[in-house]
């Protein structure tokens, strides 16, 4: 989205193509599960009425219009990418399957993962841990908008304190809300890190990938 308030905006999607691709051009696997928030927020439209099922799959179909715009940022720069879905949606996308994923990362390319996990009521946090533990990656990044974990609102209350690491039991316990309860809880059984980022600040991504601390490191203590 960038800095509008809805919809897909280019600049948005280059400068996340060009990160990524720098990444991937240093050797670096690299799987992305997108939301669809944007576009179509199935939470909100079940609490405006509808049923949940049919909102949650609509939000599903966001999620590979964001798939779908991303790669042609990809493919602007000539980097080898895959749209793979949760949700049955040829020829736009090729079904999810994880050893077809890891082959493909194996090989050099992107993977765009799209379709949440294809199931209602998981939010794409609870998509990106699953995918995470499937492709055997070694970090989980949140690449958001915020540039890390708060103790409470930092807009609404300017003395919130910014961690730079915290463990999973605390985000859970302090309901830090920085991800879907589902996805913290599958993290900390596996012993997957997580770091939480703003996407849209220069360098952010690989310097995180690399190993600097920035954001907040969410792991076990």
């Amino acid at each position: 989205m960038g800095q509008q308030k809805f919809g897909v905006e280019p600049s948005a999607c280059a400068k996340i193509a060009a990160e990524v691709a720098e990444l991937s051009m240093a050797g670096v696997q690299v799987g992305i599960v997108i939301g669809g928030g944007n576009i179509f927020r199935g939470i909100k439209a079940h609490q405006a009425g509808m049923a949940r099922v049919p909102a949650d799959h609509i939000g599903m179909l966001a999620t590979l219009i964001n798939g779908i715009s991303l790669q042609q940022s990809f493919e602007k720069l000539r980097l080898e990418s895959r749209i793979m879905s949760a949700i049955s949606c040829e020829p736009m996308a090729e079904p999810y399957a994880w050893k077809k994923a890891i082959a493909y990362l194996e090989n050099g390319a992107v993977l765009i993962f799209v379709g949440g996990t294809g199931n209602p009521y998981f939010t794409t946090d609870s998509a990106a841990a699953l995918r995470a533990f499937e492709i055997q990656a070694e970090v989980l990044i949140k690449a958001t908008k915020v540039d890390g974990i708060y103790s409470k609102d930092p807009i609404a209350h300017p003395d919130a304190v910014k961690y730079s690491r915290v463990s999973y039991s605390e985000v859970l316990a302090k309901e830090l809300n920085v991800m879907d309860a589902a996805a913290i809880a599958l993290c900390r059984e596996n012993r997957l890190p997580i770091r939480v980022m703003n996407i849209f600040s220069d360098q952010t991504l690989k310097r995180a990938v690399f190993g600097e601390n920035v954001g907040t490191l969410v792991e076990e203590r």
